[in-house]
């Protein structure tokens, strides 16, 4: 994938991993708009407020965004929250239900706002955006695994849809990386630039591939592969143990 003299929105990009990979984009000579419901924090890009669990406000950004650029060539959906959940405690479906409205329905909505431009231009690139958790579950976040296989399953499908297009969708798979207050919850979280570093030499390699699963992430997406699921599931279901009456 060239990374150069794109134009780019990276939707979900005012913090942590997104706003890194949109400064890597704009300092390989990209031109990057960064979407989100609080831009204020982004002070060294052009910016775009959009809420993506809001249909109407997607399409708002939509419009400013191709008015400003119609020649977008790139989109990134990466909007994403990570919540803890006792399965045990119905009252968690509210816990569920923002964690689908973000990840899932909210990636759907960003890809069929720009769909018809990039496969009107003949040509371009979406980046979904999944998880290690998307292919081995951390049971302490069961609906954020959830909503990340569905957007896995989501892109093979949308990468099918659009074969023949001119419109390439590639997905990245990181593995829990320093942002967000990971670490906090994972010592061993890679550090961001180090995360950065590697998906910028993936995404360069010719051809690049449809999954940038750097090495940390190969354990998680590759365990039923690699006949580690068992063991990885019990060593990452220790953490069920900070919930209340365990």
């Amino acid at each position: 994938m060239d990374t150069t003299a794109r134009t780019v929105l990276v939707v979900g990009g005012t913090s942590g991993i997104g706003l890194g990979l949109a400064r890597r984009f704009a300092d390989a000579g990209s031109t990057v708009v960064v979407g989100g419901r609080d831009t204020t924090r982004v002070l060294d890009l052009e910016t775009v407020v959009v809420d993506v669990t809001d249909p109407a406000s997607v399409d708002r950004a939509r419009d400013e965004v191709l008015a400003a650029h119609p020649d977008l060539d790139l989109v990134v959906t990466m909007s994403g929250v990570m919540l803890l959940e006792d399965l045990r405690d119905p009252a968690h479906i509210d816990a569920a239900e923002a964690t689908i409205a973000v990840n899932l329905l909210g990636t759907i909505r960003v890809l069929d706002a720009f769909t018809p431009h990039l496969v009107g231009r003949g040509r371009g690139d979406f980046i979904t955006v999944t998880s290690g958790i998307a292919f081995m579950p951390f049971p302490l976040m069961a609906t954020y695994g959830a909503s990340k296989a569905a957007v896995h399953s989501y892109s093979v499908s949308l990468r099918a849809q659009l074969a023949g297009t001119g419109v390439r969708v590639t997905e990245l798979v990181p593995p829990a990386v320093a942002t967000a207050g990971q670490e906090q919850l994972n010592p061993a979280a890679l550090p961001l630039e180090a995360y950065l570093d590697e998906v910028m030499g993936i995404l360069a390699e010719d051809p690049s591939p449809d999954e940038v699963v750097v090495e940390r992430a190969q354990a998680l997406r590759w365990a039923e592969r690699d006949g580690t699921w068992d063991e990885l599931l019990e060593q990452r279901s220790q953490a069920l143990r900070t919930l209340p009456g365990r």
